[in-house]
């Protein structure tokens, strides 16, 4: 059930290793207890299986059913906004060496567009910091969503 909510099999085996728990939200915040202690090499890892902002994401798995749903608010069709979203996403790749992470859902494609500019401005420690609290964000959203169904 967790498998899908991050690609990193360390904390989805601590969380299970957690068990039993007395209610959802007490999986809820253990497993925002263990996200605190990721750092960079995690991010690394979990962005190895992360698609690009405004890329249509490829593939069967659930992981790739939750990106669908939380990218459904980046227009494909509106061709300048894609553009500047995959211009935008090279700078970004160039800048840190790793693909932009923002919490996609709830956000429109121009807001999406305007954060990424914004946060090329980052330094690299502060970007960091940025993408690991948009990556616990994206694990929490995903794990509520679990639990919903």
């Amino acid at each position: 059930m967790i498998a899908a909510c991050v690609a990193l099999p360390e904390w989805q085996h601590a969380l299970a290793a957690a068990r039993p728990f007395s209610s959802v939200e007490s999986v809820l915040e253990t497993a925002i207890a263990l996200s605190e202690r990721w750092r960079l090499p995690e991010l690394d890892i979990a962005l190895a299986a992360h698609p690009r902002i405004g890329d249509k994401p490829k593939g069967v798995s659930a992981e790739s059913a939750f990106s669908r749903q939380e990218q459904s608010s980046v227009n494909r069709h509106d061709a300048a906004l894609a553009q500047a979203l995959a211009q935008g996403n090279a700078e970004y790749e160039a800048r840190f060496g790793r693909v932009f992470l923002i919490r996609a859902k709830g956000r429109s494609g121009e807001e999406i567009l305007s954060i990424l500019q914004q946060r090329l401005k980052n330094t690299e420690a502060d970007e960091v910091q940025e993408a690991l609290r948009q990556l616990r964000q994206i694990t929490q959203l995903r794990l509520e969503g679990v639990f919903a169904r």
